[in-house]
């Protein structure tokens, strides 16, 4: 029998309606993050701008790089190439002709100087006491596998003796500026030379096995090997413990890592190490309790830029910029409200990197996000590139 559809009370306008709402309940939602801009292969952009992101909900702008390690590589790279340095991320990324690029390790303004951990290519250049949160990257020809968790890291200088026990020597600091009293170690990474003052001592390391070349010299400024080091000691007299640094006295150099996650062997692998503040996730434990990194009062409280790198259970690897301290722009964010953004993609790792105004994001030509120092893109210590393969 039929039944004209005014008879049920529903007027034809009104069924055609009913009918887009019935295909809208049924088509698919949109997955976060949303569309994708294909700026490489395997290199993919995303916007988003969900106020919901935040709790209280506020304007935000969040920038998503997603990379495909098959298809893509990441590289860690210093300003100009070397410690006392900086540069903006467009300066860098356009040196190295990278695909895109993001701030990477926190660093003392106006030096350089990275402020924590940093590895690269196998040296260690700046080292920390504190167990912070890191990246590392371990390189196996093609294939490239990301460690993160809360790790310290120092060397020491070992003298072997003969007949006695070896003797060892506290690194006080890796290529930054001398103390007095102490030892410090300056890699060919630091600069052409020590940068340091006259009225020091200063070593030069060469050779397999490393042995001291000549005698301690105390005019400063000594140039670095290529392939070799300097230690230098702020003082114009050596220590007991220094005394047997003679012209071909043969020594070593120790890294030791004190990790909070993970074992010592672990990051002693890693090619690179970029050091942050606020490990978010490890193996798909999220972390709430940042008391062990010892962050300034407020730190993870407060709303600010963030940058932070995160690897997905499918290997993809996510670079991402948040925008802040534009009311009008985005608010930025807390490190729970980073936390529960990396928890929206899925990532099983993430890490907390430098923040505040140097926060940029570089793709393709151009700076995609807002950078809040009002002259545009901050000067940095270091960058991470992604590069074709």
């Amino acid at each position: 029998m039929h039944f004209p559809a005014r008879s049920f009370g529903i007027t034809a306008g009104a069924c055609a309606l009913l009918f887009v709402l019935a295909r809208a309940q049924g088509a698919p939602q949109r997955a976060f993050p949303g569309e994708a801009r294909q700026i490489a292969d395997g290199v993919s952009l995303y916007h988003v701008t969900d106020p919901a992101l935040l709790e209280p909900a506020a304007p935000v702008s969040v920038w998503l790089l997603r990379v495909d390690p098959r298809s893509a590589d990441l590289r860690a790279v210093l300003a100009n190439d070397e410690i006392v340095d900086t540069e903006t991320v467009p300066q860098i990324a356009q040196r190295y002709g990278a695909a895109a690029a993001v701030n990477a390790g926190f660093f003392l303004l106006p030096s350089g100087d990275p402020s924590g951990l940093y590895k690269l290519n196998g040296q260690l250049v700046s080292d920390t006491r504190r167990p912070r949160g890191a990246v590392g990257i371990i390189r196996d020809g093609q294939s490239r596998r990301f460690l993160f968790g809360r790790v310290a890291a120092s060397m020491r200088l070992r003298i072997p003796r003969r007949a006695r026990p070896d003797r060892t020597v506290d690194i006080a600091g890796v290529d930054t500026t001398r103390q007095r009293g102490k030892l410090m170690l300056f890699t060919p990474a630091y600069h052409a030379d020590t940068d340091a003052a006259a009225g020091g001592l200063e070593w030069i390391l060469e050779g397999d096995p490393l042995r001291v070349r000549g005698v301690p010299r105390t005019t400063g400024r000594t140039p670095i090997p290529k392939k070799g080091f300097v230690l230098s000691y702020g003082g114009s007299r050596a220590p007991p413990s220094l005394a047997s640094l003679k012209d071909g006295t043969a020594v070593a150099l120790e890294t030791r890592y004190a990790p909070v996650d993970g074992t010592p062997e672990d990051w002693a692998r890693a090619d690179d190490i970029i050091g942050g503040a606020g490990l978010i996730a490890r193996d798909g434990r999220f972390l709430e309790d940042w008391t062990v990194e010892q962050l300034a009062g407020g730190f993870a409280q407060t709303r600010h830029p963030r940058t932070m790198i995160g690897v997905h259970p499918d290997r993809s690897l996510w670079l991402v910029t948040v925008d802040g301290r534009q009311p009008h722009l985005s608010a930025g964010m807390t490190l729970v409200e980073v936390s529960a953004l990396a928890r929206r993609l899925g990532l099983s790792d993430a890490l907390n990197l430098d923040g505040g105004g140097s926060t940029t994001m570089w793709v393709r030509g151009e700076v995609v996000n807002s950078p809040s120092d009002a002259a545009g893109p901050r000067k940095v210590s270091d960058a991470l590139l992604v590069m074709q393969r």
